[in-house]
């Protein structure tokens, strides 16, 4: 494998590790304005940043803690724009994949008391999960290294949407019809909302207790996490909330989440009780410090390969300094934490419209703060710069020859094909000469073909479709892919 190789895999994993959700959009870079600065002090700096979000617009907050103390704090924008409240640090949001750090913390401590082991089976816990014929273990879920499909793809593959209320049982009934993987355990890093799903129902299990009930009870409250709460009940009512917010085809809409489920997403929190979080780390007031250094321990491949992905949380150096970080996206919340125990200081973003950078900006405020600590900047090469594409993704620059085919070749696909892991049909049916993909719940998917058998999707949760035949040549099946989720099944029935 040539170094440019493992260059961008290593771009490829990097970025994986914080795409948390279907939600998380290309956005569009902010300008710099470093050279043009104005600012004599890190508050002032932080102000130049937020400058895009303020007045009637949704924005966010953003929060710095040094020696677990917040010594800046301060909201930008409105938390409800029909309304007008304005964001501040005590607003709660909604946390999207930055929850997930928290489920892996109560695994660990679960394993600290003897409670369950990190290399348990998953099955030895919840039995009806399909046994795949090799083991998954706790580890495994928390590492994103099962190979189960993600709950979001199939959710959306299955027919459903984004906004759709979406309950605990809902995903855990999905879950538990998956009869295949994407790969071996163990055996690749790819991102997986589906395992921190489980991980909270063996929370329920272990400890008879509701999930929420628990965390409030063993780490929220210990804490001082009073604005905090697992929120897994769409209808709950959280005082001052701030909501998700998108642009529209005619400017501001509603980015609208329903979640009613827990373990990947759904903690709702603010700026001061995540400072109160990131403090933990240093103290281990709560879990003590082999908890917390547990949940710093990287995942390793079969393969001997170390990630950088730890239990919930990214882990790496910045510019000299020790990062320990996670993002998260859901409609339109954005988030990241990231803490530096190298200098015992954090930065907390939170954002609600899709269009906001948290990673950009986190870094950008962590450097106005603690840049006089870092290392110096190492300049990105340009062989990396011009190999990503909007997400941060290194693109493939292989050039396939296109496969057309004629009207005949494309009606021998045409038929209903059912899936039995989603429960759902797609209807392949010629429209204008072009072959779609055609939902109930999703309309009409452009199918361009690609090579034979094989055709482009362009959906998030559909991206390639290819077609199987027997031996005599007889289209028998489909089999669909998006990203998280990898050749999954459709018999054909007409």
């Amino acid at each position: 494998m040539t170094r440019r190789l493992l260059c961008l895999l290593t771009l490829a994993l990097a970025a994986a590790v914080f795409l948390a959700a279907p939600a998380a959009h290309a956005q569009e870079p902010r300008p710099d304005r470093r050279a043009e600065s104005l600012a004599s002090t890190p508050g002032q700096r932080v102000d130049e940043i937020m400058a895009d979000y303020r007045g009637d617009t949704p924005g966010g907050v953003v929060a710095v803690m040094r020696t677990g103390e917040i010594v800046f704090a301060r909201g930008y924008g409105l938390a409800n724009v029909e309304y007008g409240i304005p964001n501040t640090p005590t607003t709660p949001y909604h946390m999207a994949s930055v929850s997930k750090q928290f489920t892996a913390f109560a695994i660990a401590m679960l394993a600290d008391e003897g409670r369950l082991s990190l290399d348990d089976d998953v099955r030895a816990h919840i039995p009806e999960l399909a046994d795949f014929g090799e083991t998954i273990t706790l580890r495994h879920l928390l590492t994103h290294t099962s190979g189960l499909r993600d709950q979001w793809t199939l959710w959306a593959m299955s027919g459903g949407r984004m906004d759709d209320v979406i309950r605990q049982e809902d995903l855990l009934g999905l879950i538990l019809l998956q009869r295949a993987l994407n790969f071996p355990p163990g055996s690749e890093f790819l991102y997986s909302n589906t395992g921190y799903t489980l991980l909270a129902e063996v929370v329920e299990r272990v400890t008879g207790e509701d999930f929420g009930a628990w965390m409030r009870a063993n780490v929220f409250e210990p804490l001082g996490m009073r604005s905090t709460q697992i929120y897994d009940d769409h209808q709950r009512i959280v005082p001052g909330r701030a909501y998700s917010y998108r642009e529209g085809d005619d400017g501001l809409a509603k980015a609208v989440l329903s979640y009613a489920n827990a373990g990947a997403t759904s903690l709702f929190t603010t700026a001061h009780d995540l400072a109160r979080w990131l403090r933990n780390f240093r103290t281990g007031e709560v879990g003590g410090a082999g908890v917390m250094a547990r949940l710093q321990e990287r995942g390793v491949l079969t393969t001997g390969d170390t990630l950088g992905y730890a239990l919930g949380i990214g882990v790496g150096d910045y510019r000299g300094l020790r990062r320990i970080q996670h993002g998260g996206a859901d409609a339109g919340y954005r988030t990241l934490l990231a803490y530096y125990p190298d200098i015992d200081a954090g930065v907390i973003v939170l954002a609600n419209t899709a269009s906001f950078n948290t990673g950009e900006v986190a870094t950008e405020v962590a450097e106005a703060f603690f840049g006089g600590e870092m290392a110096a900047a190492e300049p990105q090469s340009a062989d990396m710069a011009d190999t990503a594409d909007a997400t941060g993704v290194p693109v493939a620059r292989e050039v396939l020859e296109r496969w057309t085919p004629d009207a005949t070749e494309l009606a021998a696909y045409a038929g209903r094909y059912y899936s039995p892991e989603l429960e759902t049909a797609y209807t392949i049916a010629m429209v204008d000469g072009a072959l779609v993909a055609r939902h109930r719940r999703h309309g009409d998917i452009p199918l361009t073909p690609t090579e034979r058998d094989t055709f482009r999707a362009r959906r998030w949760f559909l991206d390639q479709v290819t077609f199987e035949r027997d031996r005599a040549g007889a289209v028998t099946g489909m089999r669909g892919s998006a990203g998280r989720v990898r050749d999954l099944r459709f018999e054909r029935q007409e």
